[in-house]
């Protein structure tokens, strides 16, 4: 986004306009009639980053123009959480008349939740000591008596200090069931809570009527792993991030759910081990027997770049294919593979990022007769 002009009377104008963009470049595929997803016109995103300014005795939020690379003061927000906009310049005002907070703070990062938590990580130039800790305390327990769910994060170089913890719980209601998700600060989390709970109702509608098994890859924190196992016997999935995996297992224990097994592992290793090219002892640790599964549907949710062409044909292999993607020229790659076998079913546009060109897209196919 280049400035903050984000008019709510416009909105339906670039929604029309990225419907009428995802239809066309979508249309030598034969796809069905696009099921739109609306966001809400303001408050939508759950994260945002600020640079910060000083200015003599004054320091401020500022963001970049992406187009002239000039900077803009920002005093408010209106496409982040009502939260991280009521919280903006109450931090502000504290840390600005604070010496030991102020000093060399280049960054603030907000990470909130629909239900209202909100985590601040704090990004300095500098190492941080027991002052700067007893003063993020106190400036901790006074946003708190505020009223704010508030844990803060300070960073430097080398140095993380995490006052509670490093992360939120977020909470969101698919189809009347609430979920609930860790969210670790720096890991990859649905920026838009309101059209993330959109995109796991649509997913579920789509595979309501599966049997068998469900293999997922690039799950995330298990983000649609949990909500999708309701469809299915068991759901093994896989994610190659770390912070992710430790999550997801956080998640499935949060949310009493049985079926669900995550490995450690990318899509491409998996592809390999799918294919008996490579034996992984994680799976023997694991317990995972891949020929035990019965999987007739996989679930893909790959990052901007899209499926190499190895596991397009590994995918190809499954009878029904559901594919979310944040980058619908990728996703265009990899139909040109799997439309070769599948045919679309069901096609989405989930408006995750008003006001921006960006789109995340939805497809359902299956295999041809």
């Amino acid at each position: 986004m280049a400035t903050l002009d984000v008019n709510p009377q416009h909105y339906q104008d670039q929604l029309a306009e990225k419907v009428e963009r995802l239809t066309t470049l979508f249309t030598p595929y034969n796809v069905p009639e696009l099921e739109v997803f609306e966001s809400p016109e303001q408050h939508y995103r759950m994260r945002a980053e600020f640079r910060v300014w000083h200015e003599g005795e004054d320091m401020y939020y500022i963001m970049f123009n992406q187009e002239t690379r000039e900077k803009y003061r920002v005093d408010q927000f209106p496409t982040a959480s009502r939260v991280i906009n009521d919280l903006m310049p109450l931090l502000m005002d504290a840390m600005k008349s604070n010496d030991v907070l102020r000093r060399k703070l280049f960054q603030v990062d907000f990470l909130s939740t629909l239900s209202g938590e909100v985590l601040v990580s704090l990004l300095y130039h500098r190492q941080l000591d027991e002052a700067w800790i007893e003063d993020a305390k106190a400036l901790k327990q006074q946003l708190n008596d505020e009223g704010f769910n508030l844990n803060l994060i300070g960073r430097a170089r080398k140095m993380k200090i995490i006052l509670d913890r490093d992360y939120v719980i977020e909470k969101l209601d698919v189809n009347g069931k609430p979920y609930v998700y860790q969210q670790v600060e720096n890991s990859f989390t649905q920026p838009n809570g309101k059209v993330a709970e959109k995109m796991l109702e649509w997913a579920v509608d789509c595979t309501n009527d599966s049997t068998g098994d469900l293999l997922e890859l690039y799950c995330g924190n298990g983000n649609f792993s949990l909500a999708l196992a309701q469809n299915f016997n068991r759901v093994l999935a896989t994610e190659l991030a770390k912070p992710s995996v430790e999550s997801a297992q956080y998640n499935i224990a949060a949310n009493n759910i049985d079926n669900v097994q995550i490995i450690r592992m990318s899509a491409e290793e998996f592809t390999e081990a799918m294919e008996g090219k490579r034996e992984f002892r994680r799976l023997k640790d694991n317990g995972i027997d891949l020929k035990s599964y019965n999987c007739n549907t996989i679930f893909v949710d790959p990052p901007r770049s899209g499926m190499d062409i190895d596991t397009c044909k590994m995918v190809q292999g499954y009878e029904r294919i559901l594919y979310i993607s944040c980058n619908p020229d990728t996703l265009k790659d990899n139909l040109d593979i799997l439309s070769e076998t599948h045919n679309v079913t069901r096609f989405a546009l989930f408006d995750q990022f008003p006001f921006t060109h960006h789109m995340e897209a939805g497809v359902m196919l299956e295999r041809k007769a």
